[in-house]
């Protein structure tokens, strides 16, 4: 074997039968441009997951206390910024939830309260 020969480049042969998952990323829209007119990206909902944006949140205010004690305030900065960015997304889902929480036991006392004046209604009425 001469190992200063080189190997010449051999191009793999185009599989017919390649199989890709069912659906692609945008199945929703076919160029990617939602109804706002911003491009879409596919994500697992981690941001819409309000533990997780807790954790982002402190792990970013933990990194900014690192940097400010390792004296570098424009990274400290930096971390503040994004810590800022996950407590506003923090507070925004934590309203959302608690506006579909009100809603749900406003539907569930509307609910209770229906019933219980149709069985005064049927009471009264044998």
């Amino acid at each position: 074997m001469n190992n200063n020969r080189r190997r010449s480049f051999r191009p793999r042969s185009q599989k017919s039968s390649f199989r890709r998952r069912s659906g692609s990323l945008n199945s929703n829209h076919s160029n990617g441009i939602n109804k706002n007119g911003n491009l879409t990206f596919s994500r697992n909902g981690s941001m819409n997951n309000i533990h997780n944006v807790e954790k982002t949140m402190q792990k970013y205010q933990q990194l900014a206390k690192d940097a400010q004690s390792n004296g570098d305030p424009v990274l400290a900065q930096n971390y503040l910024q994004h810590a800022d960015h996950y407590l506003r997304r923090y507070n925004e889902l934590n309203e959302k939830r608690e506006g579909s929480l009100e809603t749900k036991t406003s539907k569930e006392k509307i609910i209770n309260g229906d019933s219980k004046e149709s069985e005064s209604q049927q009471t009264t009425n044998q």
